[in-house]
């Protein structure tokens, strides 16, 4: 059977997308050179040609991986002057006086359920702990959960999601009691025992934070298990309490004041985001 000859443009055009497509998952030089019948060298110029254009537009990074089982991943990055733009933009809409709720909540579910904000939210996050190698990314049913899985794919790691209830279909599982900090209700979360390697690394990813009590939990229950916290991620955490149940974490976004009777939303982007 007689091989079309592939050109250059078309083979850059095809391994950006299956690199963009699986973030920090690693092909081979064998792998492009048996799909487009190119030799090795070829495939280094298309990379570095690939890897020039990504850096110069700000939109990732390809690394270069050594070894018998090495070869090259993409690496999305967060670029700080387009992210302070987007995290600063999501806080204007948020600050919408319409998204006010009963109790001084905040309305964001639009957000935390629209794949692109969530890719964008996801790949800023991932970003922020991507020197931390995690294993797998945890969170806690339900709102944390769309922000968790993007967050994992952009590292290229699996999620997951403890739950509030035990579920019998998922066999046998670990419960902790935690306190939740804004209600000081005792409350249950377990995993299954299937979904945690012992003595590997977790982030914890979720959508809010007021009193830091649920993250306190996840980390209890990480202990049960053997596993070392790797950050902990929030899209969203309030000003007060300052005194958090958990200490080390990143937020995008600070919640100084929902406030029902003057119709005001203080949000504002972290410290790490803005500073120069």
């Amino acid at each position: 059977m007689i091989q079309l000859k592939i050109k250059r443009n078309e083979r850059i055009a095809a391994m950006t997308r299956i690199l963009c497509s699986h973030p920090n998952q690693i092909y081979t030089l064998h792998y492009f050179s048996e799909l487009f019948h190119s030799a090795k060298s070829t495939v280094c110029e298309d990379i570095a040609i690939i890897r020039d254009t990504l850096l110069t537009f700000g939109l990732g990074d390809l690394e270069s991986i050594a070894g018998a089982g090495g070869g090259v991943r993409f690496i999305p990055l967060a670029e700080k002057e387009s992210t302070e733009e987007y995290v600063g933009n999501l806080c204007n809409i948020l600050c919408d006086t319409s998204r006010i709720l009963p109790g001084g909540y905040l309305y964001m579910s639009d957000i935390l359920y629209a794949p692109q904000q969530l890719c964008r939210i996801g790949e800023i996050l991932a970003a922020r702990f991507l020197n931390t190698r995690p294993d797998f990314i945890i969170t806690v049913e339900t709102k944390g959960i769309p922000v968790a899985v993007m967050t994992a794919f952009a590292l290229g790691c699996p999620v997951v999601a403890a739950k509030r209830n035990g579920q019998i279909t998922e066999g046998p599982s670990v419960s902790i009691n935690y306190v939740a900090a804004s209600s000081r209700r005792i409350q249950t979360m377990s995993l299954p025992k299937r979904g945690i390697k012992e003595g590997s690394r977790a982030l914890i990813i979720d959508d809010f934070m007021k009193g830091g009590g649920t993250a306190r939990g996840m980390v209890q229950l990480l202990e049960e298990f053997n596993v070392d916290v790797a950050g902990i991620g929030v899209v969203i955490a309030t000003r007060e309490p300052q005194d958090k149940m958990v200490k080390d974490y990143a937020s995008l976004m600070v919640l100084e004041q929902v406030n029902e009777t003057d119709k005001q939303i203080k949000l504002s982007p972290s410290t790490w985001i803005t500073v120069k």
